[in-house]
């Protein structure tokens, strides 16, 4: 293993420590955000193995499945109905 590697695949153990606490919490980024960085982290992924760097890979892998359990946690979330939308449903 080169230290590139090394320095890759903590890089995306870093990223994946600062997502813990969203995946956690009520708040949630929005869904095309989660949407498109899982996505960019999944091509990231497939490029690190075409670079025969593997753990930097499944780091990269592991960043795209905590993207995307965000997005699923936001599109399961219940809409929030504001307090205006309220008011004039009853009407």
């Amino acid at each position: 293993m080169h230290w590139q590697e090394t320095v890759l695949a903590l890089g995306q153990v870093v990223f994946i420590v600062a997502l813990l606490p969203s995946v956690f919490s009520d708040d949630k980024p929005e869904i095309w955000t989660s949407i498109i960085t899982g996505t960019v982290a999944l091509s990231i992924a497939i490029t690190y193995v075409t670079m025969h760097i593997p753990i930097a890979a499944v780091s990269a892998f592991f960043n795209f499945v905590f993207w995307s359990i965000l997005a699923i946690q936001k599109y399961r979330k219940p809409k929030k109905v504001s307090i205006k939308r309220r008011k004039a449903s009853r009407r």
